[in-house]
């Protein structure tokens, strides 16, 4: 099983400083890091939050979150160069596009999108210009150059080689101006998608996708908002249901078991809305689990 690293982006560079900037902390405290066998650990820096918009691109923050991109890329790329598995914790979903440049640089890969949201959305529908909210959108290509266009790579993930598993936030921001995202070639499964099908089939599916023969690999993204909502309402935007901590661990465990998968991410976990520390300890668990599900080797 080759060695670990964890990735700590404390940005909420992409959202607000509500308190997820403190999540890798707090999953520490939880005890991931010693569940993990004590990785190596990098911190990323992450420049001043502003909470001006952007009258060019009408987001928050774009510069700052092309800056940690850059940074998470090369953190990334460094555990992938030194044959670790990078599990990345943020901060806010933005960050996806630090280890998806890093992929890219390298060939084709695909992506696993676990989220309640499908955060596919242009700036100009956005209301608060957060990139939390567009972050799909982007890495597939979308949106402003100063982040999709990250080293002249856009996209950074196909369309046709990214799952889109969980999202129940319909009618939100599942659509960049006409488009929806069912109308791409992204593969969506829904939350009722996924209770109809069973979590077995879907990972099935998921793989089919992200596991191509003209692959090279996948990242798996996992936006705790996918999980319900009484089980995890340490998040910003709430919504009723979502997945149940099984169902999570059996996808998150199974994608991670694959030999073709590169990395994990961790994102908008907000400890601030945990206040005896339980979430972060089930947070903890399930990552922990999922992790230590890699093949070895």
């Amino acid at each position: 099983m080759a060695s670990l690293v964890l990735i700590e982006v404390p940005s909420p560079l992409g959202l607000r400083p509500s308190g997820l900037e403190q999540a890798p902390g707090a999953l520490r405290a939880a005890g991931l890091h010693e569940r993990l066998g004590s990785p190596d650990v990098a911190r990323v820096p992450v420049p001043p939050y502003c909470d001006v918009r952007d009258p060019r691109t009408g987001i928050l923050n774009p510069g700052g979150i092309a800056a940690v991109a850059h940074n998470v890329a090369e953190a990334v790329s460094a555990a992938l160069d030194g044959g670790q598995f990078p599990v990345v914790l943020g901060g806010d979903c933005s960050i996806v596009l630090g280890p998806l440049l890093a992929l890219r640089r390298r060939g084709r890969y695909g992506l696993v999108f676990m989220d309640g949201h499908a955060d596919f959305q242009h700036p100009d529908d956005e209301p608060n210009g957060e990139v939390a909210s567009l972050d799909l959108a982007v890495a597939t290509g979308r949106g402003p150059a100063v982040i999709a266009d990250l080293d002249g790579l856009r996209p950074l993930v196909r369309d046709a080689d990214v799952a889109l598993v969980g999202y129940r936030v319909t009618g939100d921001n599942d659509h960049f101006l006409g488009e929806h995202v069912r109308s791409t070639e992204i593969t969506v499964v829904d939350l009722a998608e996924f209770r109809d099908a069973g979590a077995g089939r879907v990972l099935e599916q998921v793989m089919g996708t992200v596991t191509k023969p003209d692959l090279q690999g996948f990242w798996v993204h996992l936006d705790v908002d996918v999980l319900d909502d009484g089980l995890m309402p340490a998040v910003d935007y709430r919504h009723p249901g979502g997945l149940t901590w099984a169902e999570a661990a059996e996808i998150l465990g199974g994608l991670l078991a694959s030999e073709r998968a590169r990395g994990l991410e961790v994102t908008i976990f907000n400890p601030r809305l945990d206040t005896d520390g339980s979430i972060a300890a089930r947070l903890s668990d399930l990552i922990a689990t999922s992790v230590l599900r890699r093949p070895a080797g």
